[in-house]
């Protein structure tokens, strides 16, 4: 079974900087702020948190959906 990850790199539109950050398990994650450039993301439209828009993993809530969903035919 696959389990739900919750770190995540995010990657900075602006300057293109990535990190590895782990994500709230409990909340959206509306903002970010680069810890390179200081810019200030935000979540793009039709996104849930800025992990979503700007991450390499989808939020722990996404995840959480996406297993739900595969498995409910078995």
């Amino acid at each position: 079974m696959k389990e739900i990850k919750i770190k995540s790199e995010i990657t900075c539109p602006v300057c293109g900087h990535t990190k590895t950050e782990e994500m709230p398990h409990d909340a959206f994650q509306y903002f970010y702020e680069c810890t390179h450039c200081l810019s200030v993301i935000m979540l793009l439209a039709g996104d849930c948190c800025v992990f979503c828009s700007c991450g390499t993993k989808k939020c722990p809530f996404i995840q959480k959906a996406e297993l739900d969903y595969n498995h409910c035919c078995l």
